[in-house]
């Protein structure tokens, strides 16, 4: 059975200064859950936050003659370069980039399924029946059901008060719904 070191943080930091990779170990092993936890809930994406981690202790191993202990605890100093770390991969071109290609791969995704939900939908005979509604209501919920608009969005596209767009989806809803109970 190996035994495994146990430092306090003065031996830590003093093993880390001297590049000791069995207390760089000790403190991955230690702090890594921690700090990739920060980061999770920063980027909400497990890969990219598996990539920022690794980065992150790079950077410590890389840059561990940085830290000083008067200014701080080892922890806190480690807290802010991975939260600098990951702000600074959020604003750099190439996530924006990536992220910015995986959000239109989605919207592709999304589409085609928003399409299929819609035929779905209108499979309960629904379309038919916006007929009976007014004009008004008739294109708010034409946006919103089939369009897939958000209020906000239809708010924008009609040029008309957010609360217009709520009141009218509101009752063509309770229209709607007298209607189908009907049949």
């Amino acid at each position: 059975m190996i035994e495994v070191k146990k430092y306090n943080e003065e031996d830590l930091v003093s093993a880390l200064q001297q590049q000791d990779q069995q207390a760089f170990s000790y403190l991955y092993d230690n702090y890594s859950g921690a700090l990739f936890g920060l980061i999770y809930k920063m980027v909400n994406d497990k890969e990219l936050a598996e990539d920022i981690l690794q980065e992150t202790f790079v950077k410590i191993w890389n840059n561990f003659s940085n830290y000083n202990s008067g200014k701080g605890r080892l922890f806190t100093w480690m807290i802010n370069l991975t939260r600098n770390l990951t702000i600074d991969t959020l604003r750099s071109k190439g996530y924006k980039k990536q992220n910015k290609i995986h959000s239109d791969e989605s919207s592709v995704n999304n589409y085609s399924d928003n399409a299929n939900a819609a035929e779905k939908f209108d499979a309960m005979g629904v379309r038919k029946q916006l007929t009976l509604l007014k004009n008004d209501q008739k294109k708010i919920i034409d946006l919103a059901y089939f369009g897939g608009f958000t209020q906000e969005e239809i708010s924008k596209q009609l040029g008309i008060p957010l609360g217009t767009v709520k009141t009218r989806m509101r009752a063509a809803i309770l229209e709607l719904r007298k209607i189908l109970q009907y049949q």
